[in-house]
């Protein structure tokens, strides 16, 4: 095909479905490449180049605005601190736990199922790449995994600090600083999402499952957390486990040489500007630990606000403590704990 070919999602999915095929929606795949040219090199996509389009545009050039900054500044990150994030599980020890591990991995299969998603651990032992099909991890499904992942992630964090935020009102209490870090949660899933749009334009019909989706979770976990917010963080929390393990997955496949076509791949420049990525650091590898260190820390943010009295104890990570000598949660990672800090250790 000549490193190009038509991708058709809606196409399998339905002949996996119902074993017919109705051309409704296609996602095109456009990659960056490496000479971060002004138009990128589509690696899958034989859609005609107009038809491209800049999902979310920059403002156009104004009369007094130079830039926008975003609000929130990412915290700067190591490479040794990202390297040394690792694949972690919060046992379940109480039954409220189990709820959320139990709706958790009810979300996991529907979103596996949805993406095509297969990861066993025979496959990822294999150093060869795999076989074509519809359970085959290649760049493209990894795409339409990371945009639909990315485009849910972002509803809990903007539910829970919405809900929080009347709360404060509506019992004239402070918050105790939890609204900020759960909209900064929000906002940072939401920079995943736009670099990744900036490698893939989805087709109508993954637009119409991002949109259902989005619209089904949201309601169901802004009326859960009205019941439980504990369950709810908890819930992300392993949520969050499942992401980590799915972008170290990732890099096993970058690592053994399955997806050839990233060798060479710089990251986009809105995420060189976001994570602050220095110069020969900003491969599609480099972007993937970036993003990694993110699920990392709200795992670990999510486990630890699960594990506090919801309306009663303040947010740990912009909290000031009166022993500095110890470690303590803060914004970055140089002292995150994997699965979360207990309720005695910091409050």
């Amino acid at each position: 095909m000549n490193g190009k070919a038509t991708l058709r999602f809606s196409d399998s999915f339905q002949l996996l479905v119902n074993g017919s095929r109705t051309p409704t929606s296609r996602l095109c795949v456009s990659c960056i490449s490496a000479q971060r040219q002004t138009t990128p090199t589509r690696l899958f996509s034989s859609t005609p180049r107009a038809q491209l389009k800049e999902v979310f545009q920059a403002p156009k050039d104004m009369a007094h605005i130079k830039t926008t900054p975003p609000a929130w500044h990412h915290p700067v990150y190591t490479e040794d601190q990202m390297k040394s994030i690792i694949v972690a599980h919060r046992d379940a020890k109480n039954w409220s736990d189990w709820v959320a591990l139990g709706v958790m991995r009810l979300f996991r299969f529907g979103m596996d199922t949805a993406t095509g998603y297969t990861h066993s651990e025979k496959q990822v032992a294999k150093t060869t790449a795999p076989k074509k099909g519809w359970f085959a991890m290649t760049e493209r499904k990894w795409l339409i995994r990371f945009l639909f992942l990315e485009s849910v992630a972002g509803v809990p964090g903007m539910v829970a600090a919405s809900i929080r935020h009347l709360h404060s009102m509506r019992r004239l209490k402070r918050d105790n600083g939890w609204i900020e870090t759960l909209l900064e949660e929000a906002y940072n899933e939401r920079m995943h999402l736009l670099t990744f749009l900036k490698m893939a334009e989805p087709g109508r019909f993954m637009k119409f499952m991002i949109l259902g989706a989005q619209g089904v979770f949201y309601n169901g976990f802004f009326l859960s957390y009205l019941i439980s917010p504990r369950i709810c963080h908890r819930f992300v929390g392993y949520l969050e486990e499942e992401a980590v393990l799915t972008y170290t997955r990732v890099l096993q496949d970058i690592d053994a040489g399955k997806l050839p076509q990233w060798d060479n791949l710089e990251a986009p420049e809105i995420a060189v500007r976001y994570w602050n990525m220095p110069e020969g650091h900003r491969s599609m590898r480099d972007l993937i630990l970036y993003i990694r260190a993110d699920e990392a820390k709200h795992r670990e943010v999510n486990h630890t606000l699960g594990n506090l009295e919801q309306n009663v104890d303040p947010n740990p990570f912009v909290s000031e403590y009166k022993d500095d000598s110890i470690p303590h949660p803060s914004k970055g990672i140089e002292h995150i704990k994997q699965t979360g800090w207990d309720r005695k250790e910091i409050i």
